[in-house]
């Protein structure tokens, strides 16, 4: 089994109940170790868009990183992600943040993701759950990560640790 930790993000629909339905279908791919509070926050790049609900998730999978990649997409399918404008709006988006201390670098995976060390929407969260947890490229703890962060983009907690159903 590895640890993984994952980012999740929605900003069309009811977007705390597509968090909590994503949690719950990863949670038939893996067993779900941790979950973040839930926090709004603004869009990043493309930003004339609805703010984002966001959260991370801890969890231990015996899937290789490249077949859990396909069960995310596969989720998020399923749930309606259209890939019509990049960084635009979506029902859900499931990000492989961490997957043990693996650095993956092919045509259809990268990991660790490349701009979470920049993402205070991917470091609040992911530092709730696991603040020790070591970047394997960048050697910074996830706490170290969010501390150097820049004042910036707007994130604000809004249900403390929200559970998978």
């Amino acid at each position: 089994m590895t640890t993984a930790y994952l980012s999740l993000g929605s900003n069309i629909g009811e977007r705390e109940a597509q968090l909590r339905q994503a949690l719950a279908r990863i949670g038939r791919h893996a067993q779900i170790r941790s979950v973040s509070s839930f926090y709004e926050t603004e869009p990043v790049e493309f930003t004339e868009q609805a703010w984002f609900l966001n959260c991370a998730a801890g969890l231990e999978t015996d899937e290789t990183p490249e077949e859990f990649m396909k069960s995310l997409l596969q989720i998020e399918q399923e749930m309606g992600r259209k890939r019509s404008q990049n960084k635009g709006p979506r029902t859900i988006d499931i990000d492989i943040l961490l997957f043990g201390d693996q650095v993956i670098s092919t045509p259809s995976l990268t990991v660790p993701h490349p701009p979470m060390a920049n993402r205070r929407f991917v470091l609040e969260p992911l530092a709730e759950i696991a603040p020790d947890v070591r970047h394997p490229m960048l050697n910074k703890t996830i706490r170290e990560l969010l501390e150097d962060l820049p004042p910036g983009q707007k994130v604000r907690r809004v249900e403390t640790r929200a559970k998978a159903e």
